[in-house]
Parts: structure tokens; sequence; C-alpha cells
């Protein structure tokens, strides 16, 4: 299978309307964006859906390899969400790689309060080449 960028992902695609359109970073081994919700991402009133949560953590885990020059998928994800994240709070995301096999990478990812430092979620991932 082919996978092609084209700038339509979700989370970081800028052509995609209806998207995140997050910018990642690397430095020191980690990637990094910054989140604001909006309404339009909340679930219940005032609190983000933890689906858009789960999608950063998966596509930072996944920017994570790209920085590397690898091009994986998702194989399986583990979220674990620790606070609410309310409308309008400030994050910030960051995920490394922490193994790699052959086929198989490892890779985890948290999603931080910028004003506190708290994690709101955190997630692990299975990553095929």
């Amino acid at each position: 299978m082919l996978l092609e960028d084209n700038k339509y992902c979700f989370v970081c695609g800028k052509s995609n309307p209806y998207g995140l359109k997050l910018s990642f970073s690397y430095a020191d081994g980690k990637i990094s964006s910054e989140f604001t919700p909006a309404p339009m991402h909340q679930g219940y009133k005032d609190i983000t859906h933890g689906g858009i949560i789960a999608s950063i953590l998966d596509e930072a885990m996944i920017q994570a390899a790209l920085s590397e020059g690898i091009t994986p998928v998702t194989a399986e994800i583990n979220v674990r969400f620790r606070k609410p994240l309310a409308m309008d709070r400030k994050t910030v995301v960051e995920a490394e790689i922490t193994k790699k096999g052959s086929r198989l990478l490892e890779a985890r990812s948290r999603l931080l309060d910028s004003a506190d430092g708290a994690v709101i979620a955190e997630a692990n991932a299975k990553l095929i080449r």
C-alpha cells in the first residue's frame, strides 16, 4: 500500500477545512505541537471529545516516526484519559519512539495542560512500518 500525504489529514492536514491543522516540531528526539480546543471539538458541554484527544495523541506518535524517516500506520493504540480538557484550554502534545524493530515500532505520547503541565491524557501505540 502506498501511503501518500494529500494534506487532508484530520489532525495535521493544512488543506482539510474541517481539520485541526496542527503543526509539529522536532527537537531532542521528541515531536511536539500545541492545541487549544474550541466548541466544535466538544463532546459534553465545554469538555473536549475524547476522540479528538485520541486522534491528537495518535497523530503525534505517527509524526514522531515520520521525523525519523519512517512511514508507519497505527496497529494498536491504548489511551488513558487522566482529566477532562475544558474548552479554550491551551495544551501541548509530545511524542517519541520508544522502541524500533525491523517491522514494528513502539511509541508514547502525552497531552499536557500548558498552564500547569498536568497530564490530560497519554497513549502508547504499536506502529507498523
